[in-house]
């Protein structure tokens, strides 16, 4: 018999309160919790019984679902998990949830011939390709980049559903330059993806500027109750990045003209893969195979990175300040390899 959408909440907020060591978890606490959930994701304001409950916890402690969750009972009164490091997100697929995954997948492949869904063509790949591997015990044929160290990507889910519901969070926050995060009332607005690194836009309250946080520095996510969400009327989320590279831009940066010039082969490699969709050659230059391009983007850090990353093989001939500020990371970069002042590792 196939598993309620309400009961996997429950599972899934019951495996959130027992992987948190920080507190002890009375069967109370984990009714509260539950009874939270359903009316957060399903509106449902009923309530959740005793039994319903040490139900779920039967369940999650058997094979029925495949979870076999290690829960323990400490002084006759609080649940954990016995394995700090267990949760039922790491538990394996069962049958049941490889065909269901199967018959999704399905679907996804008939709707990726329209224009509207020509984006998903990568994941559904990824996704038929995940599907077999777990079928057949297989190896991976499809590879996308990764980083498996990369944390914050637990907050994803949750963001999302605050924000199509349009909640107000308050979250705890670190900054880079920060010893101790900073708790802040946060108005959603999207989720960004740049270079496997996931960004939270949105509005703090008391700030009438667009904030972006990284979502590995996020330490918790909590409804605010009592706060409305703000809004910024200036941000379009549609077509606030048509003119950057990567996410750092504020709703007052306006593009530049970027002229470069790209060495030879290095520019049939721009060229073919151009670092911006407003990139257009101005001139081919034949005797040495280098090809001048133009682009429009707001000068931002990761503009830079870009840049600086094919070294000698690109110069920024407009604007001059972006021309002047590489030419100093360049000038810096070289003096840490000066010949006086080269140690070379291991004393050869």
């Amino acid at each position: 018999m196939p598993v309620s959408r309400n009961a996997l909440i429950r599972y899934k907020t019951i495996d959130n309160c027992l992987r948190n060591r920080y507190r002890r978890w009375t069967l109370d606490d984990l009714i509260e919790a539950c009874s939270d959930a359903l009316a957060e994701y399903e509106g449902i304001y009923k309530g959740i019984s005793r039994r319903t409950i040490q139900g779920d916890l039967q369940v999650m402690r058997s094979e029925k679902l495949g979870y076999n969750a290690p829960i323990i009972v400490v002084d006759k009164k609080y649940y954990t998990y016995e394995d700090p490091d267990y949760s039922i997100t790491n538990s394996p697929l069962s049958e049941t949830d490889i065909e269901r995954m199967s018959e999704a997948v399905e679907v996804l492949k008939q709707l990726s011939g329209f224009a509207q869904f020509a984006e998903m063509e990568a994941l559904i790949s990824r996704l038929e390709d995940r599907v077999s591997v777990t079928r057949h015990s297989s190896t991976p044929v499809i590879f996308f980049e990764r980083n498996d160290h990369l944390k914050g990507l637990n907050h994803i889910r949750t963001l999302y559903q605050y924000i199509i519901e349009k909640k107000a969070l308050k979250i705890s926050y670190l900054p880079f330059t920060a010893r101790q995060p900073r708790v802040l009332i946060v108005s959603p607005y999207i989720l960004k993806e740049y270079r496997n690194r996931w960004f939270l836009l949105g509005k703090v309250k008391g700030q009438n500027a667009l904030r972006i946080m990284a979502l590995d520095r996020i330490e918790n996510i909590e409804r605010a109750y009592g706060e409305t969400l703000e809004t910024l009327p200036d941000f379009h989320p549609d077509t606030f990045f048509n003119d950057v590279i990567g996410v750092t831009k504020s709703l007052q940066d306006k593009p530049s003209e970027i002229i470069f010039t790209v060495k030879g082969e290095q520019s049939q490699y721009v060229l073919t893969k151009p670092l911006h969709s407003s990139q257009r050659v101005l001139e081919r230059h034949k005797k040495d195979r280098s090809i001048t391009f133009a682009m429009n983007v707001v000068m931002n850090y990761e503009l830079e990175r870009v840049l600086l990353g094919y070294g000698d093989n690109i110069k920024v001939l407009q604007p001059p300040s972006l021309a002047r500020q590489l030419q100093e990371i360049h000038r810096q970069a070289a003096e840490q390899y000066d010949a006086d002042s080269l140690i070379l590792y291991g004393g050869f």
